[in-house]
């Protein structure tokens, strides 16, 4: 197969791709239940390659089509046949399922996630990886089933869990092996928002459309410096934060959106009452 560089759309089988307007769409088909096997965990790794340099790119959404599965979780058939000959090894760098998920999480792209039924173990762990999650009520339900059967999150899930929803919530959900529902998720910040089930695709799609209308250097630094409050102590981390700032206010599509910020009545109390709505106004066409 090619490398990641030169894939084209249609050289996934497992991950169906739709381009538009900025916004790259990954459904994920690999019936019945999405398991990830080791072929959809090469398809989704190659696609984060394949878009993550990919300057047409703005926002990138991951869903599916199965109503009942985003993806269900790691394949334990392959599991069982990872080697365990010889002691366990503490690795220097990251490899594997946790780099996959790390380009995700820093990429220069809104990675964005559509959870429009059950996500477990890997999946959970990939979701978790990405900027934001979005699930729909009575259908999605969030699992991290690994300590029952004997092992543990070991794709991300023991870091990113605690962050997103603390450390006595993520113990729960780890060692109980409990299904967490769409509203709880909401309410403990795993997901975003937790929506009606027919509200779900349309709400994530605009979200997407939106995003990529904004300047991108704009949306790639934004997204680093909020990643840098995971990396680096606060200090640091504002540091971070201004050199960012410095960085886009030196970049060709800053001073123009700003002008058409206040031509369109930013700072006016007509412009204000609904910024939401005017700053998708202004174009960062060059």
């Amino acid at each position: 197969m090619s490398s990641p560089s030169q894939m084209n759309d249609d050289d996934f089988v497992l991950l169906h791709i739709e381009r538009d307007a900025g916004v790259v769409f990954a459904t994920i088909d690999a019936p019945p239940i999405n398991v990830m096997t080791l072929a959809l965990f090469r398809e989704l790794a190659k696609f984060s390659a394949h878009v993550a340099d990919d300057d047409s790119v703005r926002v990138v959404v991951l869903r599916s089509d199965n109503p009942d599965f985003f993806i269900a979780h790691f394949d334990v058939e392959a599991i069982l046949g990872f080697p365990t000959e010889g002691p366990a090894e503490r690795p220097t760098e990251l490899g594997g399922f946790h780099a996959m998920c790390e380009r995700y999480r820093t990429m220069g792209k809104a990675t964005i996630v559509e959870i429009g039924g059950r996500v477990g173990g890997g999946g959970s762990e990939l979701s978790m990886s990405c900027d934001m999650r979005f699930g729909a009520i009575d259908r999605t339900f969030i699992n991290q089933m690994e300590v029952p059967i004997g092992i543990l999150p070991g794709g991300t899930g023991t870091q990113r869990l605690p962050r997103l929803v603390g450390r006595g919530r993520a113990m729960e959900v780890i060692l109980g092996g409990v299904d967490l529902d769409a509203r709880t998720a909401e309410q403990w910040g795993y997901l975003n928002r937790a929506l009606p089930a027919d509200e779900l695709r349309p709400f994530v799609t605009d979200l997407a459309y939106r995003i990529a209308k904004f300047p991108p250097q704009a949306v790639a630094l934004a997204k680093q410096a909020v990643n840098a409050a995971d990396d680096l102590p606060l200090r640091e981390g504002l540091f971070t934060e201004q050199y960012l700032f410095q960085q886009l206010m030196r970049t060709p599509e800053a001073r123009p959106a700003m002008e058409q910020f206040l031509e369109l009545g930013g700072q006016t109390r007509e412009g204000e009452m609904r910024v939401a709505d005017l700053v998708t106004e202004i174009s960062t066409d060059s």
